[in-house]
């Protein structure tokens, strides 16, 4: 009986809750808040050979990330405390962000869906490219407009440029001046939406 109540005494006094109210760490922040579990814990960050500081790519308000990289390989992306715009804060999409460089689900392919097709079949980056650069002709020369005189107006609706929130600054400068120059005039960004 003595051995079943030492048991039970043992396991009452490793509740972190019990060591509160009876212990020096009345505030529980230090000694009663911790276990075994809590002590062989480490940082993500503490197996990093070096700190990149970077910005968040998935808008354009710019917050401020820290990568941690071992290896050459990214291993943690947290928010940079010294960045001015966000101080350390990221929102979920930031905080996921490494899911982006590193995730399971990340594509390193080319992925294309025939028309009517029920499944997608893999195609080689150039044969991709051939087909964007072949439509991107075919709508400009079916759909440019012409002003009411005949004369060119240097504009088509037959196609337009909805950009991702995973862009940068500089790749959506980039794309606005390709499908501006395209003749494109509708063009957006996720981030405005």
């Amino acid at each position: 009986m003595r051995e079943g109540a030492g048991r039970t005494r043992a396991w009452i006094g490793s509740w972190p809750v019990y060591r509160q109210l009876t212990g020096s760490d009345r505030r529980g922040l230090g000694a009663a808040a911790r276990t075994g579990r809590t002590d062989g814990l480490r940082p993500r960050t503490a197996a990093a050979d070096r700190t990149v500081k970077s910005v968040c790519p998935y808008c354009a308000v710019g917050c401020g990330q820290n990568v941690y990289v071992r290896d050459g390989r990214v291993t943690q992306i947290e928010g940079d405390p010294d960045s001015p715009v966000s101080r350390g804060r990221l929102c979920p999409k930031g905080s996921a962000s490494l899911q982006l460089t590193t995730g399971a689900a990340r594509q390193y392919k080319v992925r294309y869906r025939r028309p009517f097709g029920q499944d997608f079949e893999d195609l080689d980056l150039d044969t991709a490219m051939d087909m964007i650069a072949d439509r991107v002709i075919g709508a400009r020369r079916k759909g440019w407009q012409w002003d009411a005189g005949g004369v060119r107006t240097r504009r088509t609706l037959g196609f337009a440029s909805l950009g991702g929130a995973t862009l940068d600054n500089e790749e959506n400068y980039l794309i606005k001046k390709l499908f501006t120059a395209l003749g494109a005039v509708q063009i957006e960004n996720q981030a405005r939406i």
